[in-house]
């Protein structure tokens, strides 16, 4: 799943090419991916509970391969961003069940290192994905891209199948909230729709729809025998809470630099896919190298140090790169993703151990799903912000060279909206508390 996504990134310009998609279309090709991933992640999760995460996760794996497929049969850009939203049903199968079947098969004292290695391995996915994307994308095409993995999924998902022991069920009796699976739907698709309307009055609507339903869905939750999201688990639970809310910042921090990365390079640099790619692998490479290291770390230190110094890190490479301009050198734009990328690494598994140390054994699915949706939810957010800028700055105009100026004013205004937010989750890391002495 991380080399779909970052490969899918690196050819987004030439998708846009293709079909003549202006910036809004062209921003849903990942924000429908993370859309669908969001609203069924929760729902997956429940299900995976009820009836095995095993289970679940071989029909995610499954969807996804007949997804991409799909996806690179692709005639136009709507039927493209259709398919896109099959591989992120699929993707939810994945984010729900990955981390409950890691948390619940390695004991407490060796989590941390579990995670971490976890953690190298999606990264080390994405390092691979703009290489890969990039040489794909210029030397084959911009469909190959979505079944360049295929092979690699196929294999994953029969030793899944043969040497998975196990389905790993939650507590018996559960049955799934299909009313708050659709309240939760409605929540996320006006959010997301609302965000790409603006700054038209039905933009707004959408927005007060997104925030009274999501009032709506806290309320019921609570009153529920077996609630889609187990909202008690997080009262009283401060490092549960303020950790869950330093991973939504990160990611929607940082989710959609790829993104707009992709963009900036090829479109305004004029740089080729291959360029483009080996550039951006930067950013993954430190998160691949030291996401065990940091994790290691976070069962011997206090996950808060280490997760306020990665966002601290991660602060710093995006202001910097809020003065790009069409001539910035190729070592400017290095150093600020090695600064995004190492503090990642520092933030990512420690925060994910401190997660799921804050909650009891008995909860770790209820966890689990806390960081997937944390995750999901702020990649989502993070397309939303760049969609926003978007359509801010740009609205209907094409991505073509004649309007490289209003494109680079729309990143330039999304780095500085995830700038600042990147101080808030500074905040977020270091007022968790300790956890170890929560627990």
């Amino acid at each position: 799943m991380p080399m779909i996504l970052s490969s899918v990134n690196v050819a987004i310009p030439t998708i846009a090419t293709t079909f003549n998609a202006d910036a809004i279309q062209i921003s849903w090709v990942s924000t429908a991916y993370l859309l669908a991933s969001s609203v069924f992640l929760l729902p997956c999760g429940r299900l995976a509970d009820m009836k095995g995460r095993k289970r679940i996760y071989l029909y995610g794996m499954s969807t996804v391969i007949i997804a991409s497929i799909l996806a690179a049969t692709s005639t136009s850009i709507e039927v493209l961003i259709m398919w896109r939203v099959l591989q992120g049903i699929g993707a939810a199968m994945l984010f729900g069940t990955g981390v409950a079947i890691l948390s619940t098969v390695f004991p407490p004292e060796a989590r941390g290192r579990a995670l971490g290695i976890n953690v190298s391995a999606i990264y080390f996915g994405l390092t691979c994905g703009p290489l890969f994307g990039g040489w794909v994308t210029q030397h084959l095409s911009w469909r190959a891209v979505f079944v360049i993995h295929v092979p690699i999924a196929i294999v994953v998902l029969v030793l899944a199948k043969l040497k998975l022991a196990g389905e790993f069920k939650g507590k018996p009796g559960q049955k799934l909230d299909v009313a708050g699976a659709f309240i939760y739907a409605l929540t996320i698709i006006s959010l997301m729709t609302g965000l790409s309307k603006l700054p038209e009055w039905q933009g707004v609507v959408l927005l007060l729809t997104s925030v009274a339903s999501l009032v709506f869905f806290i309320r019921f939750e609570r009153g529920l025998e077996h609630p889609l999201l187990d909202v008690k688990i997080f009262k009283g639970n401060r490092a549960l809470n303020f950790s869950c809310l330093a991973s939504l910042t990160l990611y929607t921090s940082t989710f959609a630099l790829t993104f707009v990365m992709s963009l900036y390079l090829q479109t305004i640099k004029g740089l080729s896919p291959q360029f483009a790619g080996a550039i951006m692998i930067c950013q993954p490479m430190f998160m691949a190298l030291l996401s065990p290291t940091a994790g290691k770390l976070s069962d011997k230190l206090e996950p808060r140090y280490l997760t306020a110094g990665g966002m601290l890190s991660i602060s710093i490479g995006l202001a910097l790169l809020t003065q790009l301009t069409p001539e910035t050198a190729v070592g400017y734009i290095l150093l600020c993703l090695s600064f995004t990328g190492l503090g990642f690494a520092m933030f990512s598994s420690p925060n994910t151990n401190a997660i799921m140390s804050s909650v009891d054994k008995a909860n770790l699915g209820v966890a689990s799903s806390a960081v997937s949706t944390t995750r999901v939810l702020g990649q989502m957010f993070s397309m939303a912000v760049v969609t926003m800028a978007f359509a801010v700055v740009m609205g209907p105009l094409a991505i073509v060279p004649e309007n490289n100026g209003f494109l680079l004013n729309a990143i330039k205004l999304s780095l500085s909206i995830t700038t600042c937010l990147t101080i808030a989750g500074i905040y977020l890391s270091l007022a968790r508390g300790n956890i170890r002495r929560a627990t």
